[in-house]
């Protein structure tokens, strides 16, 4: 009998190419996909449950299919499509984890588990530190939103792996997941033919492509290759960092800054008429940025992204067509004015 792995959170893209992509492992007999709607894409040879996590009958589904590797996918931010609500992706996400958790625990035959996390769980704040590694606790714990949901989840993996010990527990925080098919709210942020920023403010951003997600995914649920370890938590995100003006540039779309109140203003009128979950946590990275360190991504983990940073967002730019200027004038424009900013400066004064 080889391998038998159930996977949450299938009806999402990422979620149905990760099942369509952990099929073809050797060892893997059978895919389990789980998730509380059909999914609109196909799953290879996986056989599709249609079950809420945050009911009991997900245990049932453990025991019934003797599952020995759990990948839970289905901790997200947003609802999926048009379909939901904050209140039912918090009670996914963290009802749905407790029920998952305590599924897992009273089955046996479970001895690996996967979890999707976020470096959502450090917050980004002005007082944070330049680079976050595995074990830096945020300056502030989150009051809400999708951050305090990453928070809570993780500490209750903590305690599972406290009480099953045998159980090899790998937690991956990746950093925001960009490719031609992703379709978070940063990816609908970017789409935007303007794109609002903070006034004074140039964040530094990490991205993952979607590509190196499936594959870090892939390495946690197998077996630990020699001098590697498939367990701990680690920071997943592709090598370098970029500004959000040099993302507008590359993407072709001029900004518009406002003062931060604004902002906050512009971003709650978005999600109330459903046109982007510009989330406050999403207005706080895109006014202090965040970078993560991923030594223990390579070192202990033994993944190495094909994509940077940089690279990943170059091929979601490619997937959503020009923007309103041509990259290089918008370039040559920025610059000009930045020029003659600093010419008309009083000499010894820069910007701040």
């Amino acid at each position: 009998m080889g391998k038998v792995v159930l996977v949450t959170g299938v009806a999402r893209q990422l979620g149905g190419r990760f099942v369509r992509r952990v099929q073809r492992e050797p060892g893997v007999d059978r895919v389990i996909g789980v998730d509380a709607v059909p999914p609109e894409h196909h799953l290879g040879g996986a056989e599709f449950v249609r079950a809420d996590i945050r009911q009991p009958t997900i245990a049932r589904l453990l025991a019934e299919h003797c599952v020995d590797t759990v990948v839970h996918m289905d901790v997200n931010g947003t609802p999926l499509g048009k379909r939901g609500s904050r209140t039912m992706v918090k009670e996914t996400n963290v009802i749905g984890t407790m029920q998952l958790l305590g599924a897992c625990q009273k089955t046996p035959s479970v001895k690996r588990l996967v979890v999707k996390s976020s470096t959502t769980v450090y917050g980004s704040a002005p007082r944070d530190p330049a680079i976050f590694t595995e074990t830096t606790p945020p300056k502030s714990l989150p009051s809400g939103g999708f951050a305090k949901d990453v928070v809570e989840i993780e500490g209750y993996v903590r305690g599972f792996a406290r009480r099953r010990p045998d159980v090899a527990v790998c937690v991956l925080r990746f950093a925001n997941i960009l490719g031609p098919c992703a379709d978070s709210p940063l990816a609908q942020y970017f789409s935007l033919p303007v794109l609002p920023t903070v006034l004074g403010f140039d964040p530094r951003l990490q991205f993952v492509h979607e590509d190196d997600a499936i594959e870090v995914l892939r390495i946690a649920a197998g077996e630990p290759a020699r001098g590697t370890l498939n367990s701990g938590t680690f920071n997943i995100a592709g090598d370098g960092v970029l500004l959000l003006s040099q993302a507008a540039r590359r993407l072709g779309r001029p900004t518009l800054p406002f003062f931060l109140p604004t902002v906050t203003w512009f971003g709650s009128a978005l999600r109330s008429a459903r046109v982007l979950d510009f989330s406050p946590e999403q207005i706080r990275l895109l006014t202090h940025g965040r970078v993560v360190e991923t030594r223990q991504m390579r070192e202990t983990l033994g993944f190495h992204p094909r994509y940077t940073t940089p690279e990943a967002f170059a091929d979601f730019a490619r997937s959503r067509g020009a923007g309103l200027l041509p990259p290089e004038t918008l370039a040559r424009t920025v610059d000009r004015i930045a020029d003659r900013i600093a010419v008309a400066l009083p000499a010894g004064r820069g910007l701040k």
